[in-house]
């Protein structure tokens, strides 16, 4: 008797359901926005380098170094976005080195 009394009870609530329109449009789009940022030292290695980048909307632009072999730093500055696509200033900071290497002859 309390079973059928429950199912009485549920069917005289009255029930009400929310319309859906499905032509509504939703726009979930937000437009993307990051920024990150990364170094590296490795004093085994030698391996020295770090890289920034930051993004607002369409738009990216970064800058990276990396220590090269030869004593100087590879900077790189770049931006691309979707009107002038990806642009970059490469620059070669410092002075070269190189070890010098003496060859002897030996005579027999």
């Amino acid at each position: 008797i309390v079973l059928f009394g429950l199912f009485a009870l549920a069917a005289a609530v009255p029930v009400h359901y929310q319309e859906y329109d499905h032509d509504e449009h939703k726009d979930y789009y937000s437009p993307p926005h990051y920024q990150y940022e990364y170094k590296v030292k490795d004093g085994h290695t030698g391996d020295v380098k770090s890289h920034q980048e930051t993004r607002e909307g369409d738009a990216v632009k970064g800058v990276y170094m990396q220590h090269q072999p030869d004593g100087t730093i590879l900077e790189v500055h770049y931006t691309a976005d979707k009107h002038n696509g990806y642009n970059a200033v490469v620059k070669k900071l410092g002075e070269s080195i190189h070890p010098q290497h003496y060859h002897t002859e030996h005579h027999h």
